[in-house]
């Protein structure tokens, strides 16, 4: 490489580096969660970039094929859709199914609907606390303590994030409108499938 390569390249890292690092989302990220208050605006690039909204709002048919009824964003299983039971998949190497909606999904495990996360107070998190929250993505059971969530929920994955990063979904999560939607209780497995 030549020297005017080698500086162009220098001058063109610290300009992305300077980006990056005065962005809004790398500033809220900076600091431990004792200096900082939560970020929503964090809180919805983490929805994006771990794509919560595939699972938790409601699929529809559009122009472009499935996608996300963004009017019903993050509100989980619609309590209207009430789904019959899954198909056998017999001895076929096919272990799980998925509801058109992408909220509902049958596997060894039963039947599993994705959870409202808007803050209703009702159907949603609006009585939840960040600890809730967190100890939820800790643990993987239901308010830290109740039942496990089940599949496809990635728990592991959650599991890992910071605190602060979890405090940041949870910030965003009560930023949105509230949607009053029951999601039904997951179902167990067949006594035979157990």
């Amino acid at each position: 490489m030549t020297r005017a390569t080698i500086a162009t390249l220098g001058t063109a890292l610290a300009v992305i580096a300077v980006s990056v690092a005065t962005s809004p989302v790398t500033r809220a990220a900076a600091g431990s969660p004792a200096d900082r208050k939560p970020s929503a605006e964090r809180g919805a690039y983490l929805v994006r970039a771990m794509g919560c909204n595939h699972c938790h709002t409601p699929y529809t048919l559009g122009p472009a094929g499935p996608q996300p009824d963004m009017s019903r964003a993050l509100s989980g299983h619609p309590a209207d859709l009430v789904m019959p039971a899954p198909p056998s998949l017999g001895a076929s190497p096919w272990v799980w199914i998925g509801a058109g909606t992408n909220t509902a999904f049958a596997g060894p495990w039963g039947v599993s609907f994705t959870a409202n996360l808007t803050p209703d107070p009702e159907t949603g998190l609006g009585r939840w606390t960040p600890e809730m929250f967190i100890a939820t993505m800790r643990t993987g059971r239901h308010e830290g303590k109740g039942r496990p969530i089940l599949p496809p929920m990635p728990v592991e994955n959650l599991a890992a994030l910071s605190d602060s990063d979890i405090r940041d979904l949870f910030a965003y999560l009560q930023s949105l409108p509230p949607i009053r939607n029951r999601v039904p209780a997951p179902v167990d497995p067949p006594e035979d499938a157990r």
